[in-house]
């Protein structure tokens, strides 16, 4: 294996921690409507906490729809 080669995969792993990052903090932001937790009322609490559980279910459902295709 060339240098090149080593270099586009180490690339592409590094750029696929940083996407995958920055898609889980926009999930995150959006769950909670742009609101630090100090800010939240219990009540909106909860419901960032479902929004977040389901973003996450999707996100595995969008991975198993990939497999299996």
């Amino acid at each position: 294996m060339n240098i090149e080669r080593m270099i586009m995969m180490i690339g592409r792993m590094i750029m696929r921690r940083v996407i995958h990052r920055g898609v889980d903090a926009g999930i995150d932001y959006a769950s909670r409507r742009g609101k630090t937790r100090e800010e939240m009322t219990p009540e909106e609490r909860k419901r960032a906490q479902s929004a977040k559980a389901t973003a996450k279910r999707a996100k595995q459902g969008a991975r198993l729809a990939r497999r299996m295709r």
